[in-house]
């Protein structure tokens, strides 16, 4: 009996290596490859194996071949421009629903977080012709306005601010504190964490978002990082320089995985705050 015990965690972590393998593999590749040597390409087990003589050449050639810097420019811009005005309206509209007391406000609450039972892409064409008719098409504006508000961070800050004894506001109303002055000065600095959990999510979901910038942007300036992307990697898959296309990937995917592993303990802390605990 005891073997048996003992066969049955065995073979739980047999299962998980391997699956844990087959995940991993995809990005071990792509480290490897970026590294290696022109011309040092390999295929099948060997093509996770690093090279004894690693290289930059990959990413000269990558940074070189596509305008990496204009794309990260606009990611960054699109990304930090739609965290601000969520802020506002994921704040204003979480303290409206936690704090104030008006009719409906329960099934209007609810009303509102159906957009999360809603994929993006069933949005795009109402979204699309919004901003034709707003005068936003093939700009960053056009790419950043239909994420200025959103369900999710509202129901976030709702929950954060539900989870702060009203204490605090009522001694800073008693002092003649205006409702703002509360949202400001009170609530806002006990509810950073909650903020910080939205803003991973945020950029993280900006930054990789795809579909709807591809749709609304043509101009190549206003590229991000996900269209200047795709754009360079039809350019090396045509000429089969997959070290370069690993490179470029590499370039992309960096920057937010050294932030989700630098983050990833406030992340998890900022959602238990905030009364989301799985």
């Amino acid at each position: 009996m005891w073997r048996d015990r003992g066969l049955a965690p065995m073979l739980l972590a047999t299962l998980v290596a391997a699956v844990a393998f087959v995940w991993a593999a995809p990005f071990v590749w792509t480290v490897v490859a970026a590294f290696r040597p022109d011309g040092a390409g390999s295929v099948g087990m060997a093509s996770l194996v690093p090279d004894l003589n690693p290289t930059l050449s990959n990413f000269r050639n990558a940074l070189d071949s596509g305008s990496f810097g204009l794309y990260y420019f606009n990611t960054a811009l699109v990304v930090s421009g739609v965290l601000a005005v969520q802020c506002v309206t994921i704040s204003l509209a979480g303290y409206a629903f936690a704090r104030l007391t008006f009719p409906g406000r329960d099934v209007l609450f609810y009303a509102f977080l159906l957009q999360l039972m809603l994929v993006p892409p069933a949005l795009i064409v109402p979204n699309l012709r919004t901003i034709v008719d707003l005068g936003l098409y093939d700009s960053l504006a056009g790419a950043m306005a239909p994420y200025f508000a959103s369900a999710f961070g509202t129901f976030l800050m709702r929950q954060t601010f539900l989870a702060i004894p009203r204490d605090f506001e009522e001694a800073a109303s008693m002092d003649g504190a205006p409702w703002w002055a509360i949202v400001w000065y009170v609530l806002l600095p006990m509810a950073r964490p909650g903020l910080v959990a939205f803003a991973i999510v945020s950029v993280t979901a900006h930054w990789n978002e795809f579909l709807w910038p591809l749709m609304v942007i043509n101009d190549p300036s206003n590229h991000t990082l996900t269209i200047g992307l795709a754009a360079f990697t039809r350019g090396a898959e045509g000429g089969k320089e997959w070290g370069v296309l690993a490179a470029g990937t590499l370039l992309v995917v960096a920057p937010l995985a050294l932030a989700f592993v630098a983050f990833q303990r406030r992340f998890v802390d900022s959602f238990v705050f905030s009364g989301i605990k799985g």
